[in-house]
């Protein structure tokens, strides 16, 4: 279900312009999958990815224990404090964490390369560093327009988990109704695709927004490929429980 994680990335916007967005960057990983699963991608286009991780389409910076850091010009992608911020919403113990670009990790775009243009006060591409791996958070909010465009009328509060057409079921897809009418999806994906990049295994989750918007959040063990700041993490950064409790913080989206 990873497919929503094409909503994790930002695509150019200007033609001509050099932007390097994580829709790009995961464009090859999730190649395959949205071969295989056309009816669920639908769907799932409706968030964040956790996309074309980022997700979903996501340099490292000075490692602080429970702090963040802004990088270097070349792998920062405007740090402005989210960074500090989502830490003050993370669980203690989740390790350090740091506001970075996939786009420059991955294909070492620059820093104009990998510009983005975030809707939710916290979104951005965050590494969390623990017992010696690397794993990565990444927040992504969609305007109900931006959903709109890009489902093309699929509603974006369609059950992921009962896909059509005999789609596989996600693994460990839980999906919640809130009482305010909001729905959250959270599901694993163990991320054994071909492609580059290769990733750990991940939970993914979405929530669909009073005013016809998505947050998404991948929560990713890490990166397998060569361009890996270090080895992955046993476990996500977030147990489901704990995504679920950053899901429903009222900071992450955008002002209803």
């Amino acid at each position: 279900m990873n497919d929503v994680r094409e909503l994790l990335g930002r695509a150019a916007e200007h033609a001509g312009q050099p932007v390097i967005s994580t829709e790009v960057v995961y464009a090859r990983a999730a190649r395959v999958r949205r071969r295989r699963r056309a009816t669920v991608a639908a769907a799932a286009f409706a968030v964040v990815a956790a996309g074309a991780v980022a997700v979903p389409g996501l340099g490292s910076q000075t490692n602080q224990e429970q702090n963040a850091s802004v990088g270097a010009p070349a792998e920062s992608v405007g740090n402005s404090g989210r960074a500090k911020q989502l830490v003050k919403l993370l669980p203690k113990g989740v390790g350090s964490v740091e506001q970075v670009s996939l786009a420059a990790i991955i294909k070492h775009a620059t820093a104009a390369q990998a510009e983005e243009h975030p809707v939710g006060p916290l979104d951005g591409q965050y590494s969390v560093r623990r017992d010696g791996g690397v794993g990565y958070l990444v927040v992504d909010v969609r305007t109900g327009k931006q959903v709109e465009q890009k489902l093309g009328g699929v509603d974006p509060a369609a059950d992921l988990c009962k896909p059509t057409n005999g789609e596989p079921r996600p693994a460990q897809c839980e999906r919640e109704e809130l009482p305010d009418g909001r729905v959250l999806t959270i599901w694993s994906d163990p991320m054994d695709y071909d492609g580059t990049p290769l990733w750990g295994p991940e939970l993914v989750a979405r929530l669909t927004l009073k005013d016809g918007g998505v947050l998404s959040v991948r929560d990713s063990t890490g990166l397998r490929s060569e361009q890996a700041q270090g080895p992955l993490l046993k476990s996500p950064p977030l147990t489901r429980g704990q995504l679920r409790t950053l899901m429903l913080s009222p900071e992450l989206p955008a002002k209803q």
